[in-house]
């Protein structure tokens, strides 16, 4: 019998919700995975290193792993509404970031490329030092004064205002309203290594582990709360609800434009390396 694939995902409850189907065996068919919970920094890394089989990073990562790594139709995060937010202790405006210091998620994030794109309009006199986070202890840095602000992505939404924090800007927003297109945050990759046949039946078995999480919710409830950080059980579905959407199932032509549109325009900004459009379609 071949060895387990290895893959490695976050414990937010999207990823737990489109996977909990796969990682427990219950997709006919598919051996369970060796999963791998892991904050989104870290599995940029991991595939950076080439070291799992198959991981859940950000769009913004992908320039850097497309030759070892095949950008999989299904099973990430792109959506409308759901993009990520600055937020300050204090209220300000986006002038008020200029030599400001900022936590985020991940250099290599799409929050990061989305704020990047965002701040060289907003923030003609350019911010001050970036800080790397998990993303969970962004708020509580921002709240305690050790960052002048924060990029949060996730349930973070739901929450920022627990910590009394204020929303400068909503990066999902402004990319909607320039280029009408859905958002596109966490992707993907399977090893390409495994071949072509193997990644469009790793394809089928991920679409398969998303049906089964719509048909029956209630059955991944428990490995969903059982994984979520400091989440209610109403913050976990309005996560899931936002997360986990047509573009979960299928990226389709919609969504492969929003990845192409924003890579496209990170290359133009010197914030990744340019990829020719036949890279991204398995």
């Amino acid at each position: 019998m071949a060895d387990p694939l290895r893959i490695a995902y976050s414990p937010c409850p999207n990823d737990t919700f489109v996977f909990h189907a796969w990682a427990h065996g219950l997709v006919p068919g598919a051996a369970a995975p060796e999963v791998l919970f892991a904050d989104i920094d870290v599995t940029n890394g991991l595939a950076e290193r080439g070291e799992l089989d198959v991981l859940k990073i950000s769009y913004g990562q992908l320039p850097w792993v497309l030759e070892e790594y095949a950008l999989l139709p299904c099973g990430g995060a792109l959506g409308r509404g759901c993009g990520p937010l600055v937020l300050t202790a204090e209220e300000t405006s986006p002038a008020g970031l200029a030599g400001r210091t900022v936590a985020v998620p991940s250099e290599r994030s799409t929050a990061y490329l989305l704020f990047r794109l965002w701040a060289a309009k907003a923030v003609p006199d350019g911010f001050g030092e970036i800080v790397v986070l998990p993303f969970h202890e962004i708020m509580p840095a921002v709240r305690d004064g050790r960052v002048d602000a924060g990029l949060v992505i996730h349930e973070a939404r739901f929450t920022y205002q627990r910590y009394g924090l204020h929303r400068l800007a909503d990066m999902g927003e402004a990319w909607e309203a320039e280029t009408g297109l859905p958002i596109p945050l966490g992707a993907i990759v399977a090893r390409r290594s495994l071949g072509d046949a193997r990644l469009k039946e790793l394809s089928e078995t991920i679409r398969a582990s998303v049906r089964a999480a719509w048909e029956h919710p209630e059955a991944s409830r428990g490995y969903v709360l059982a994984h979520a950080q400091e989440m209610d059980p109403d913050v976990a579905d309005r996560h899931i609800a936002l997360y986990v959407n047509a573009f979960t199932a299928d990226l389709g032509e919609e969504g492969l434009a929003a990845v192409r549109a924003l890579l496209t325009r990170a290359a133009e900004e010197g914030l990744v390396p340019a990829v020719e459009p036949g890279a991204l379609v398995l």
